[in-house]
């Protein structure tokens, strides 16, 4: 039996995470000019669609590409912007908004639903 699965992992990452609604997504996107991370797959992104303006790093590699000192930074992450980061339900997301913060990152909030809930709240 693992000591820490991914339930546990996640209400940890949850319980010290920002969290923020679709509804509430547009108003962080325009004034407070936050970054909107996409961290699914590719495969997700490509057959699924993403959320307009945002850009793609997907969860496996997130640390490399978060991290000024790697050959693969992402320059388009900086700590001086907030950054919400979405996967497909809002479980990847979580613990990559986790990942962040312990990084460094100050400003990091997950979207909650995810792509997911962004999808039905277009569709509706």
């Amino acid at each position: 039996m693992l000591k820490r699965g991914f339930k546990i992992m996640l209400a940890e990452a949850n319980s010290v995470i920002e969290t923020i609604s679709i509804q509430d997504l547009p108003y962080h996107l325009e004034d407070n000019q936050a970054l909107l991370v996409d961290v699914r797959e590719t495969v997700e992104r490509e057959r699924d669609g993403a959320i307009p303006g945002s850009i793609h790093i997907s969860r496996g590699l997130l640390e490399f590409q978060a991290d000024p000192e790697s050959p693969v930074y992402c320059k388009d992450l900086t700590t001086d912007q907030p950054i919400i980061v979405y996967c497909g339900t809002g479980g990847r997301s979580a613990l990559a908004a986790k990942t962040l913060m312990e990084m460094g990152y100050p400003d990091v909030a997950s979207l909650a639903g995810g792509y997911a809930a962004w999808k039905l709240a277009e569709e509706s």
